[in-house]
């Protein structure tokens, strides 16, 4: 009985180790430490980095937007100059990228939507991923030229 297990005692363990069971053996402690493993969920795991990456881009936009906005009352000069600051061939990259976050967001969003309330959505999962990633596709290759086309004017 002197002899405890680091789950018994209440040890603590790694930041980010799990605790994997195992069966009690004499050579081995009961509980055996998992650590440096990583998550590999595929179409997943991406899906679900690329939404929050967005969703945290578009939330660092709409406050921007919030704030430039907000200038018309205190100061319609600086406002003027802020709004200036958006013609420029580096602001239309931009506005480019946020377009193309909004439009993952959304698709991804609506497939999340799906993946929780159908009752076959996450059967259908990485199928609704690759059905994300087409409709973002052919989305913006109608997008683009027309975005690029205005990029390429503000050069002459």
């Amino acid at each position: 009985m002197a002899e405890q297990t680091a789950a018994q005692s209440g040890a603590a363990r790694p930041s980010g180790a799990t605790a994997v069971a195992s069966p009690p053996t004499p050579e081995a402690p009961r509980t055996r430490i998992a650590s440096g493993t990583v998550y590999r969920g595929g179409t997943g795991m991406w899906s679900w980095v690329l939404h929050r990456i967005t969703g945290v881009a578009i939330y660092f936009f709409l406050l921007v937007h919030i704030l430039d906005t907000a200038l018309v009352r205190v100061s319609p000069e600086a406002y003027n100059a802020v709004i200036g600051t958006y013609k420029t061939p580096i602001m239309n990259l931009g506005e480019t990228a946020l377009v193309i976050a909004i439009v993952f967001h959304a698709f991804n969003g609506l497939r999340i939507i799906l993946v929780d309330f159908w009752s076959k959505g996450p059967k259908y999962q990485r199928l609704m991923s690759w059905v994300v990633v087409a409709l973002w596709v052919i989305t913006i290759a109608g997008f683009l030229p027309r975005q690029l086309t205005n990029l390429f004017a503000d050069f002459h």
